[in-house]
């Protein structure tokens, strides 16, 4: 779970509101994925340990269709974060807040910079 320190720390990046949901939404991901492994901070929890956990969660166990979407959904988050961790050098596990805001924040810019070199202009 996001502390409320950590919420506003999310919200106080300059960000878009679509990024930042996506950033809130991996944090949450990130705090779930290190729950469900303990004090482990390596590679991720296998997915036989996240149903496991999946299946001792309330809201989870008493909704089949909310339990198949919740372990697609936390399988993609996982997919992301270990992409962010090799990209860090890091195990997936052992990522913070700031590593992921750092990751986000790096994404955007790339997508907002011009290229490096102007394209080509036509041929006419």
């Amino acid at each position: 779970m996001l502390s409320p320190d950590e919420l506003q720390e999310l919200e106080a990046t300059l960000l878009p509101t679509l990024e930042r949901h996506h950033l809130r939404l991996l944090a949450h991901g990130l705090r779930t994925l290190q729950a469900i492994a303990g004090q482990a901070r390596g590679g991720l929890p296998g997915a036989g340990a996240i149903e496991a956990w999946a299946r001792q969660q309330p809201v989870i166990q008493d909704d089949p269709g909310f339990a198949a979407a919740f372990l697609t959904q936390i399988s993609r988050v996982g997919e992301q974060l270990e992409a962010i961790a090799a990209a860090a050098g890091r195990e997936p596990l052992a990522l913070d807040l700031a590593d992921l805001v750092h990751w986000a924040t790096k994404e955007a810019d790339r997508r907002v910079r011009p290229p490096a070199t102007p394209p080509d202009p036509p041929q006419g």
